[in-house]
């Protein structure tokens, strides 16, 4: 039988990383898909340029709709990045009958539902691992290891530049600036790393998690975003000193008024898993109501660690190349007739503890003042942390630590606070969220 043949849009860190896997596994490769797989045209944008692997073999153009229009290509892997051109290209290809293997989130987040339309149409494999978390099987992990579950909720490390960062500042007293100049230097954050930063790469990634754990369609635009620039060291270090650790989290749950869609710096409890995730790994917490809590962790990026989610994905489009398209995983876990959307929470109404900082002018009464106003709003205060005043500075952190309350609530009552005379600057506030004991 002879081999499949791929057609690769991209031939970057990933694309140079899938060659090599494929490559130097291909025995191992060929006796679980059942056929040799073999990557024999590539799009570069630059063949002069220096790669760790040779393109001898390869039929190397400048043009990917000369790919993904070539007759003698059997599979598609889009490797490009970006909605486009790669969202006529993947669309183009799924016309020409031919499946897709692609790790692009940001192309599955914004038009996923657009594309898997017309991959059902054509009867044919989209595939996505790569997409969501680098080499973590978080997606097939979803999509069958858990079909048996009613996914309660999830939340996911699932940047790692932010993960870098904030370690960084977690680990050796970094300011948020010199974590991110280490960071670019170090090749895990972009020149602009605003996509990053920012949280709109956790963002993508997290429409695609909740639309397979809930059933309910891609819409990015529906996910709350914060991002980690307004993180100060100050918080990080009293954070440690209550027991906690700073990431940033993709979170999705289920609640009685629907599903909560968030991403933002959120403190964790130290003795929890997830918050022992260091550097640029990756870890996904889901909550299954027959199972309990799972935690997957990994590389969530680099060229190998990624090119072992697209090659899985080959894998599994060739192994089904033959099967009956409606008897299929289909692509977000659900039959497409029950992917039904739902309310999402507003993040006014989203209920959690907070971490609040605000500084404080270093006399008698000031701290009842405060109080009061978190009284008259039904707030409850879980703990207290006052520093000592130092030098001749008029004015001291205080960091207080609430239990569960309405976010609606909480800003009314720290904008009561901000206006308080003895208080100087705005008040600093971190949502906190605990998860299963032990997980």
């Amino acid at each position: 039988m002879r081999a499949v043949r791929v057609g690769m849009l991209g031939l970057g860190t990933v694309g140079s990383g899938t060659l090599a896997v494929l490559r130097r596994n291909a025995e191992e490769i060929s006796r679980r898909a059942g056929r040799a797989i073999e990557v024999t045209h590539a799009v570069v944008r630059d063949p002069a340029r220096a790669r760790q692997v040779p393109l001898e073999g390869l039929t190397v153009a400048a043009d990917p709709a000369a790919v993904v229009d070539n007759p003698a290509i059997d599979i598609v892997c889009e490797l490009m990045g970006g909605t486009e051109p790669a969202r006529t290209l993947v669309l183009r290809a799924l016309a020409h009958g031919k499946p897709v293997v692609t790790a692009n989130k940001a192309l599955i987040a914004t038009h996923g539902n657009e594309i898997f339309a017309a991959a059902r149409a054509t009867g044919l494999m989209v595939a996505f691992e790569a997409a969501v978390a680098g080499g973590i099987p978080i997606i097939k992990t979803l999509r069958e290891g858990l079909a048996g579950n009613r996914i309660e909720g999830l939340a996911g490390i699932i940047n790692g530049t932010c993960n870098f960062i904030l370690s960084a500042m977690q680990s050796r007293g970094l300011d948020f600036e010199q974590a991110l100049t280490e960071a670019q230097a170090l090749g895990y954050a972009e020149a602009d790393p605003a996509f990053d930063i920012e949280g709109v790469d956790a963002a993508h990634k997290l429409t695609i998690l909740a639309s397979i754990a809930f059933g309910i369609p891609l819409d990015c635009a529906r996910v709350h975003v914060e991002g980690i620039t307004g993180v100060h060291r100050a918080d990080v270090e009293h954070a440690a000193e209550l027991g906690y650790r700073l990431k940033l989290l993709g979170i999705a749950r289920r609640g009685p008024s629907g599903i909560e869609l968030r991403v933002h710096p959120t403190l964790v409890p130290a003795r929890q898993l997830i918050a022992n995730v260091e550097g640029v790994l990756n870890a996904v917490l889901v909550q299954g109501d027959a199972l309990g809590p799972l935690l997957l962790s990994g590389a969530g990026a680099g060229a190998e660690a990624t090119a072992s989610a697209v090659v899985a994905d080959l894998v599994d489009v060739v192994r089904v190349s033959t099967a009956d398209p409606h008897n299929r995983v289909p692509h977000l876990a659900f039959q497409p007739e029950y992917i039904v959307a739902q309310p999402v929470v507003p993040i006014d109404e989203v209920c959690c503890p907070f971490y609040l900082r605000m500084l404080a002018e270093d006399r008698p009464g000031v701290l009842a003042d405060v109080a009061r106003i978190f009284a008259e709003h039904d707030i409850s205060l879980e703990a207290v942390l006052q520093k000592a005043p130092s030098g001749h500075h008029r004015h001291v952190p205080i960091v207080f630590l609430t239990s569960r309350v309405r976010e609606r609530a909480l800003r009314d009552a720290l904008a009561r606070i901000a206006d308080l005379p003895s208080i100087r600057g705005g008040v600093i506030s971190i949502r906190i969220e605990t998860f299963a004991a032990g997980a």
